[in-house]
């Protein structure tokens, strides 16, 4: 490996010239480390491992560039605080995330290399491939929202690594912008996705660090079956942050706001956020109509109704955006490329009728006949399947309201706002027609 000696950064072989400073790089074992404030700086931990910059510092701990001298290979050194390094819970999430790494998919996840302790040092290290670029939180902080280019790879190639590990059952749990790190190429972003230390893994032999009722996660991006700590989440509630993360790349804002945590969860739990076509539409590229549906389904409270996986998110984002393919057609496509089709399909999307949502198959619709034609009965459109479960949910969330104000007024003590009492079940037998015929009752409003 070669070395800047001014800014201490670590490059491949065939490196020339440092693209920071542009400074004539050396093999690091001529550059010496540069004089810190920080005494690690120029050690080597485990025997192994060089370091050679601070590059941040966390909550967990302080996050080094450095050297692995038995592979000759850049890395990154994550050296825990005392306090973490104490907490026994702490300790175990570290060494299941690196022990799950190594069942994971790395083209779009970090890759975790080695988790011990340095005896000599007293201190515990996770060692990680090192990227260069910056979280995607940086990036919305400094700019707000990220043109639907840059948008529609990112989340193509998150869904390929996630959907991946959901294969595997294992569960993120904590997705948010600063665990969306983007790499830049010249095609565009790579994205690798950060901390899978507080992963649910549903595998039936996994050891439970969690207590039953337990919140784990980031309160702006976590699901409503998250929220309460129930232990019967699965992917969708991946969905559910990866959706909200979505929202906030397009409009500028999370979905959901309040002053605190409780707060936060309590308007998860409660509220609709406003469509995002309407709360971005001073955005420099403002959201599609489209997008309205797809999000209102994603971030769904009924998990049950909620998108089933997070490459179905990316490919009815990218669809409401008018693009023809699917999200593993995207997530190789070049920004540059993207960029041109999104802007060919604009006026068409911004018109309200995204082609590649009208086109869509309705999974339920009969089958055209012999000689074409439409597969619907004559004065039954069929609607688009993002809409038919956009209604399917509204229906639900109206059912389950009604139930639940009920059930809050009995157990006040109060009368249920002067309903009949034979409304309540039939609230309920609605709510069961939704969920078993839902198809039907979205024809019927669609008329």
């Amino acid at each position: 490996m070669k070395s800047c000696p001014k800014c201490q950064r670590v490059f491949p072989n065939d490196a020339g010239f440092c693209p920071v400073d542009g400074t004539s790089l050396a093999f690091t074992s001529m550059v010496p480390v540069a004089m810190s404030d920080d005494p690690r700086i120029g050690a080597r931990l485990a025997n192994r491992y060089e370091l050679r910059r601070v590059v941040a510092d966390g909550g967990m701990g302080r996050v080094y560039e450095g050297v692995d001298k038995q592979t000759d290979s850049r890395i990154a050194v994550k050296v825990l605080h005392e306090d973490v390094a104490r907490d026994e819970i702490a300790l175990e999430r570290f060494k299941r995330e690196y022990e799950i790494s190594a069942k994971l998919p790395h083209d779009y996840i970090v890759k975790v290399l080695d988790f011990q302790k340095d005896i000599a040092a007293e201190t515990w290290v996770l060692v990680m491939e090192f990227l260069e670029g910056e979280e995607l939180r940086y990036i919305l902080k400094r700019e707000k929202t990220i043109p639907p280019e840059r948008l529609i790879r990112m989340l193509s190639q998150a869904a390929i690594g996630l959907d991946a590990a959901h294969a595997s059952q294992f569960i993120h749990r904590d997705l948010k912008p600063d665990n969306l790190f983007l790499c830049g190429t010249r095609d565009g972003d790579n994205v690798k996705i950060l901390d899978f230390g507080s992963v649910k893994d549903k595998n039936t032999q996994a050891k439970k660090l969690t207590v039953l009722g337990t919140t784990i996660g980031s309160p702006y991006y976590m699901s409503p079956e998250q929220a309460q700590g129930l232990d019967t989440l699965d992917a969708r509630a991946d969905v559910f942050a990866l959706a909200a993360v979505t929202y906030e790349c397009v409009t500028g804002s999370v979905p959901f706001s309040g002053n605190n945590g409780p707060s936060i969860l309590l308007s998860i739990m409660t509220k609709d956020p406003v469509p995002p076509s309407v709360k971005g539409k001073d955005a420099p590229v403002p959201p599609p109509p489209g997008l309205d549906d797809v999000l209102e389904v994603a971030l769904a409270k009924n998990m049950n109704i909620r998108t089933k996986s997070v490459g179905e998110l990316a490919d009815a984002v990218g669809r409401a955006y008018g693009l023809e393919g699917d999200h593993l057609l995207w997530a190789k496509t070049s920004q540059q490329e993207l960029a041109q089709k999104l802007a060919e399909a604009r006026p068409r999307v911004m018109a309200g009728a995204p082609a590649a949502l009208e086109a869509a198959a309705d999974p339920f619709a009969a089958p055209p006949p012999a000689g074409g034609g439409a597969g619907a009965p004559m004065g039954m459109p069929m609607a688009p399947p993002v809409q038919q479960q956009r209604a399917a949910a509204m229906a639900m969330d109206q059912a389950f309201g009604a139930v639940r104000e009920d059930q809050m007024g009995v157990a006040a003590g109060v009368p249920a706002g002067g309903r009949p009492g034979w409304l309540l079940p039939v609230i309920v037998g609605v709510a069961a027609l939704v969920l078993g015929g839902g198809v039907a009752l979205v024809v019927m409003m669609a008329r």
